[in-house]
């Protein structure tokens, strides 16, 4: 069974999200929130359960997409996985900063 932690910058995007959504429905912005954290939760069981990072192709470095969101996390070789990002999927992925060289 796989470790799920979360970079402070995929908890910063969610938040912002939230924030965004709230602006229309306290309650769905709610929703969307848990639902983020619902579907990172079966990484545990199936890390490899994302596709490849198109941008990226890397057999590391996978997403799982949700509407229009992308959660992005990387798995390391003692089964941790790790949410670097959610990112919209209009966006460009080479803007967001958890990719920044």
């Amino acid at each position: 069974m796989a470790e799920v932690k979360w970079t402070d910058q995929a908890i910063d995007d969610i938040d912002n999200i939230a924030e965004y959504i709230s602006k229309d429905s306290l309650t769905f912005a709610q929703i969307q929130t848990e639902r983020f954290f619902e579907r990172a939760k079966t990484l545990e069981k199936q890390p490899l359960t994302g596709r490849i990072v198109p941008e990226l192709n890397d057999q590391s470095t996978r997403e799982l997409v949700m509407g229009n969101y992308r959660i992005i996390y990387q798995i390391d070789l003692n089964d941790i996985v790790t949410i670097l990002t959610v990112h919209h999927s209009q966006r460009l992925l080479t803007n967001n900063p958890a990719f920044e060289k």
